[in-house]
């Protein structure tokens, strides 16, 4: 049975950016063994759950918007962004259709964020006026090797970066914000060791695949074997999901 992997489109007004960043994802789906199930944000409820329906596993990718900040019950601040709210609404609908049915997930930029936030979490709304850190998050695509990581023992990005692993590598970056107070059941696994900024979460559930990460691995498929590993162990967790009489029952409530 092939393996179905709900994305949603990064954004709803920008089809340029459309154009250029959800490629990567659908080559390192395809790549990693899946079939993209590309979510229109344009699409009505019932058409996100009938796409839904045949999918084992949600990507939650990057934007070029911001979370809305009333959605953490923080003001916003000048340097918060524009949002999307299609995004943000379909984005609501894919996380509750697989926490209600322990869908594996990943969650990649401002997807990390907005699972974040989904989970009761809270944003830091821009990092050069909150934390005023020295290390630039933001370079541009361009840059493969922005800053470090470090990885915490144990975690599952730990075991998916190797035995030889350091527990630091080097990755890209392309944000302004970033996670603030962590999400319920969320736990950190990768930091920016200089200013501390949490570049990788992961859900405390032994059945429940959730990994969030900061940078965008699809960038660096090809190159980067933690890239490869993140993407190959969610479609993995993704081939073995069966939906249970439990999680039915609960997402029937």
């Amino acid at each position: 049975m092939p393996v179905k992997i709900a994305i949603p489109e990064p954004a709803s007004s920008d089809a340029e950016y459309n154009s250029r960043s959800l490629p990567p994802y659908i080559a390192a789906l395809e790549s990693s063994g899946a079939i993209p199930v590309v979510i229109p944000l344009r699409e009505q409820q019932d058409g996100v759950a009938r796409l839904l329906a045949g999918t084992q596993g949600v990507l939650l990718p990057g934007s070029r918007f911001d979370v809305d900040p009333e959605r953490y019950g923080e003001p916003r601040i000048p340097q918060c962004g524009p949002t999307d709210s299609d995004r943000a609404a379909v984005d609501e609908l894919l996380l509750q259709d697989a926490f209600n049915l322990r869908k594996p997930v990943l969650a990649i930029c401002h997807g990390v964020q907005t699972l974040n936030v989904w989970l009761n979490g809270t944003l830091l709304q821009d990092l050069d006026s909150v934390l005023k850190t020295p290390v630039n998050h933001s370079p541009g695509r361009a840059v493969i090797d922005a800053h470090p990581i470090r990885i915490a023992e144990r975690s599952t990005l730990a075991e998916l970066a190797g035995p030889t692993s350091s527990l630091v590598e080097t990755v890209n970056s392309s944000h302004h914000q970033a996670l603030g107070r962590l999400g319920d059941r969320l736990h950190v696994s990768a930091v920016s060791p200089e200013d501390q900024v949490i570049e990788a979460v992961e859900l405390d559930s032994p059945d429940h695949f959730v990994l969030g990460v900061q940078w965008h691995p699809e960038r660096t498929f090809t190159a980067s074997q933690l890239s490869r590993a993140i993407f190959c162990a969610f479609v993995q967790a993704s081939a073995k999901w069966r939906p249970t009489a439990e999680t039915v029952s609960e997402a029937a409530q």
